[in-house]
């Protein structure tokens, strides 16, 4: 026979061994990233502390973030599922503390007095009952279910404030990119309509010329043509613009009847304003695991390794304490003396011991979730790590193709003076002229293009880099 010293030393041990073997065993998966980026340029800008978007230095489209995070819907809602999941944490969390309540309770009772078990003579068959009670429960958590439970809750409120800044980052870089879009359609629709004005002004000139039989008609009509191509695309940039302003205005969180009232105006300054940004050299590429996305991927596979130990916790013995406090009496007015004071207290323990497989399921089922929660973490760091290179380079590769069209921008207006210039002293004809200003026109709206595709690129680097690249 065992003493109860050695039944004592057994349990212990046997409870030491469950509560280690239900411990999470969760570890950062490894990845592997080079020391530092690659293709950045040697020209590196570092920027001050304070919102990324600063770097623009451009008033209005700091009013416009401002507007969009305080009522764009997206955001609203990445706050309230933050809201979400502390109150799922907090309601996790109270499984761990005993639960206590008060109950009371009156009834009045009648029995029969011919039923199974005779009344003696002179004994009421009605009778009233009154109590008053604290009842009190309480799980012993031994092997960790409740708090591997709050740990994996924790997780989830971890992952769901990434998440919320993960919409923030991305609203102001997509605030950022419409904005510009709104202003390259305006450059865009400004440029036709300055052509339009020196076209129409020729059109009169040559008009009155082809009235008197200096020019041919064919001439005449050649440039009727590239005044009425003019025509016909102002309001096609007037139907993007009405369309960006829209989709801007959804950004930033407007009503549908603010955005049918108010026009939706986008600055202007000079294309040069706002600095080109590039990464530094040298910056580690480690910092990239601090992106919020990635640290929701991580809290998610935190969770889940969690629950893999919360379903494992089934396969032990669940052991709760229970018991009441209080008074019971057929009078109310004795039901707080002495006599009537009733308690109670119980240990419960449930071993499962044959549930068909359910708790086998359970585990597996669990440890599914988490190899899903890690082949999702591996896919979204590699997934970053190619957003960032593909922004370093797209912003470099922007910045070389906005100055070769400024240089294009440049020369093809010399040349249209020189066309000018040549066809008013009879070397020229009418053609060359109109293939002059055809070319500076289309040149002009790839500029406006190519600096809105600069200006992107640096929302877009700053997106990959969640936000920001300090240390």
């Amino acid at each position: 026979m065992f003493s109860t010293r050695t039944i004592l030393v057994y349990a212990a041990v046997l409870l030491a061994s469950g509560c280690a073997l239900l411990q999470p065993d969760y570890k950062r998966p490894a990845t592997e990233l080079p020391q530092a980026w690659r293709d950045t340029p040697a020209d590196a800008v570092t920027l001050d502390a304070g919102p990324w978007w600063k770097v623009y230095n451009d008033a209005t489209l700091d009013q416009l973030i401002d507007e969009a995070l305080a009522d764009n819907a997206s955001v609203a809602a990445a706050a309230a599922r933050v809201e979400q999941a502390r109150a799922a944490l907090h309601s996790t969390s109270a499984a761990q503390w005993p639960q206590v309540a008060a109950t009371a309770g009156r009834n009045r009772t009648g029995v029969s007095s011919v039923g199974a078990v005779p009344f003696p003579p002179g004994f009421g068959t009605v009778y009233n009952d009154n109590q008053v009670a604290l009842d009190a429960s309480y799980e012993v958590d031994l092997w960790g279910r409740l708090r591997n439970a709050t740990t994996a809750a924790r997780a989830d409120l971890l992952a769901s404030d990434a998440a919320r800044e993960t919409v923030r980052i991305s609203l102001t870089a997509d605030v950022a990119r419409g904005y510009f879009a709104l202003r390259a359609i305006d450059d865009q629709l400004a440029s036709t309509r300055r052509s339009l004005a020196d076209r129409t002004e020729s059109l009169q000139l040559e008009k009155r010329r082809f009235d008197l039989g200096d020019i041919s008609e064919f001439d005449y009509r050649q440039l009727q043509a590239e005044v009425d191509a003019d025509r016909a695309q102002i309001p096609q940039f007037e139907q993007q613009r009405s369309e960006q302003a829209n989709a801007l205005a959804i950004l930033l969180g407007r009503s549908p009847q603010a955005i049918y009232d108010q026009a939706l105006g986008a600055g202007a300054d000079e294309e040069d304003a706002a600095s080109p940004v590039v990464v530094p050299s040298g910056l580690p590429s480690g910092l990239l695991l601090r992106r919020p996305d990635l640290v929701q991927a991580e809290q998610t596979l935190i969770a889940a390794n969690a629950r893999v130990t919360v379903a494992r916790a089934a396969y032990f013995p669940q052991i709760t304490l229970t018991g009441y406090l209080g008074s019971e009496s057929t009078s109310l007015s004795q039901l707080f003396s002495g006599p009537a004071g009733i308690f109670q207290a119980a240990l419960g323990l449930t071993q499962p011991i044959f549930t068909g497989g359910r708790i086998d399921a359970q585990v597996e089922a669990a440890k599914a979730q988490e190899q899903i929660a890690l082949q999702q973490y591996r896919l979204a760091v590699q997934t970053a790590f190619a957003e960032v290179r593909n922004a370093i380079v797209a912003q470099s590769k922007a910045r070389e193709r906005l100055a070769a069209d400024r240089d294009r921008v440049a020369t093809l207006r010399v040349a249209l003076q020189f066309a000018q210039l040549r066809y008013t002293n009879g070397i020229a004809s009418q053609i060359d002229v109109l293939d002059s200003e055809r070319n500076l026109l289309a040149a002009e709206q790839d500029r406006a293009a190519a600096l809105l595709a600069q200006r992107a690129a640096i929302a877009d680097l700053f997106k990959a880099l969640g936000g920001t690249w300090s240390s």
